[in-house]
């Protein structure tokens, strides 16, 4: 009987300690799944901060963690990128490798698995041509730029909705713009370049983060949800303001640091 009892017990807890080993599996998988599944579909299209319906409905899905992980790093991007630029150069290049890869691995039922290979590929490869990755980078940066802006002009200027949409939907043009512009201009102000895309990128990252944070309170959800969505340049410019801002400072440090080796020199 007590033999019977003990074997109960060690088959109870073994059953248990199972148990709890896949549920925090499943919740950690989950976790993940929640951001690649978030992140693909904001920027499924690079005029994402002009298509304001759209990312509020993402944002609410994103889980307060990751929130908090995108406003912390997008502001130590944002404000000490060009410190740290071979860092964010290859972190930039790992996770656009990894978020295209889950988008691609849907395709063959490996998500985790192509995104895992492709972030690891670029991550390496970014790191002996790091030059031509900054331009990269750069005209990506660009891109996005050119894409949004020519998307909320279009809908701030034109008058009725059937006119907005049509001018919007040809966003590639400000895209195929900014990559080229900025591409171009990554291999003659090579230094302006990567404190372009550290301040965008940075800049667009937290303010995502943050926004992911307010939309998920209730007590102001729905007004900020409101706020948000009132007009397609809105967004954009709680992107471009804090953007601005870290240009400027990481080219005032930038400035300040070449003096100061000027002047240790002499």
């Amino acid at each position: 009987m007590l033999t019977l009892l003990a074997q109960a017990a060690v088959d109870a807890t073994t059953t248990t300690t199972t148990s709890t080993s896949s549920e925090a599996a499943e919740a950690s998988q989950g976790v993940f799944t929640n951001l690649f599944e978030t992140v693909v579909s904001v920027f499924s299209r690079l005029d994402a901060l002009a298509q304001p319906q759209v990312l509020v409905q993402q944002l609410q899905a994103l889980s307060i963690v990751w929130a908090v992980v995108f406003l912390i790093i997008g502001t130590l991007c944002l404000f000490n990128g060009y410190k740290f630029y071979k860092v964010a150069t290859i972190i930039m290049a790992l996770l656009m490798g990894m978020f295209s890869g889950y988008f691609l691995g849907q395709k063959i039922q490996a998500p985790y698995i192509v995104a895992g290979c492709l972030g690891l590929l670029l991550a390496f490869g970014v790191f002996p041509l790091m030059k031509y990755a900054v331009a990269g980078m750069g005209g990506i940066v660009g891109a996005f730029i050119g894409s949004n802006l020519w998307a909320g002009l279009a809908h701030a200027l034109n008058e009725t909705t059937e006119s907005a949409n049509a001018a919007a939907d040809a966003y590639w043009v400000g895209a195929l713009l900014g990559l080229l512009i900025c591409g171009m201009l990554a291999f003659i102000l090579f230094e302006l370049a990567i404190i372009l895309f550290t301040s965008v990128s940075g800049s667009t990252v937290a303010v995502l983060g943050a926004l992911a944070l307010l939309l998920s309170f209730e007590p102001w959800q729905d007004s900020v949800a409101r706020g948000l969505t009132a007009n397609q340049m809105v967004i954009p410019l709680l992107v471009a303001v804090p953007a601005v801002v870290g240009l400027i400072l990481q080219e005032a440090w930038k400035v300040d640091t070449t003096k100061t080796a000027k002047a240790s020199s002499k």
